[in-house]
């Protein structure tokens, strides 16, 4: 995976140049010190207490960083009284947006699209995915084989973007097989029952078909067009509720970082699968796979860093060059990513 950072790396830094369960947990806010200050020391106001509904997708892509900061104390000392609630998708989680009823949320690649069409603001890069993938039924073991085959998707995702990728680079496109747009969970259904010929599905759903379909075989993950694609997770909000609570956002997205910066490390990947796990009410050896092969997990002081040096801006530009080749958005509906990624507020979260 270190091979495959640099390699974005690479890519991103020249694409910069062109111009993707349900329950609640919450976390318990942190006490006011009743101490006296020390004599000469200046008086600190304590910060308001907040409550916030986040929204989810129940993998550890997606809760990786916000259980973490749950557990380690990040949101309570940023005085954030946190309510995960799960969802099966980014449109729906933006959708939720929308009505109100979620302040913040996370999304895989394949919304990110709704956010150069201004239905959300970036806060926050998470990580750089490698969970989706293509995977072939008994009677498809090539992309080539996906030509006339009833194929399972789910549209406006990054199961969409894995899908137009792997055909595209087989020279077929969508209107060569015969695409079912689903969610994630009829997928699953349909791909084990033998319903569909193949899917493209995002992690742990694509662990669980490789697992329970000894004939089916992965044709494709993100990883293998890394030299001309990058897929993102990210944190939003609704453009108008930053506008109004922009300091909750920084505050959200500081304890996020500091969460990062300690779940990205190799031996807390146990530690943190387990509280995902136990969240979800799942088997910790169901949930661990995913952080050990599912992204490129990001630190906060990374994120900062790529934006100092200019990455951070190169993977947006690409990943929306990639949504015009793919059909997903027009060329007339680019514009600059500093206009929905708000990379002054991930700066300011990243100075702790």
């Amino acid at each position: 995976m270190k091979k495959f950072l640099a390699m974005l790396l690479t890519v991103t830094m020249l694409g910069g140049v062109l111009a993707g369960c349900g329950g609640g947990s919450t976390a318990t806010p942190a006490p006011e010190s009743s101490a006296p200050a020390e004599s000469g020391a200046p008086e600190t106001t304590p910060v308001e207490t907040v409550d916030l509904t986040v929204g989810f997708m129940s993998n550890y892509g997606s809760l990786w960083s916000a259980i973490t900061a749950e557990k380690k104390g990040y949101f309570a000392e940023e005085g954030l009284n946190v309510t995960l609630t799960g969802f099966d998708s980014g449109p729906n989680i933006i959708a939720a947006m929308e009505s109100g009823s979620v302040n913040f949320g996370y999304i895989g690649d394949g919304a990110h699209k709704l956010c150069v069409q201004g239905n959300a603001a970036i806060i926050g890069l998470s990580h750089i995915s490698n969970g989706d993938a293509v995977i072939g039924g008994p009677n498809v073991k090539t992309l080539e084989d996906l030509k006339g085959k009833t194929v399972a998707y789910s549209s406006g995702t990054s199961s969409e973007t894995i899908l137009t990728n792997a055909l595209n680079s087989v020279g077929l496109t969508m209107s060569d097989i015969k695409a079912m747009d689903m969610d994630a969970s009829a997928v699953v259904t349909a791909m084990l029952s033998g319903g569909v010929d193949a899917c493209a599905i995002w992690s742990p759903q694509s662990l669980t078909i490789m697992d329970e379909m000894a004939d089916a075989t992965k044709l494709a993950e993100n990883v293998d067009y890394s030299d001309i694609s990058i897929s993102l997770a990210s944190w939003i909000a609704k453009p108008d509720y930053l506008e109004a609570n922009r300091d909750v956002a920084v505050r959200f997205m500081r304890a996020i970082f500091k969460a990062m910066d300690y779940a990205a490390q190799e031996e807390h990947y146990e530690e943190v699968s387990q509280w995902v796990a136990d969240y979800l009410a799942l088997d910790v050896n169901a949930v661990l796979p995913q952080a050990r092969g599912d992204a490129e997990w990001l630190t906060g002081k990374d994120v900062v860093a790529g934006i100092a040096d200019g990455s951070v801006e190169g993977y947006y530009q690409l990943q929306q060059e990639m949504m015009v080749n793919s059909g997903a958005i027009t060329a007339e509906e680019q514009r600059p990513v500093s206009e929905y990624v708000d990379m002054e507020l991930m700066t300011e979260a990243g100075s702790y």
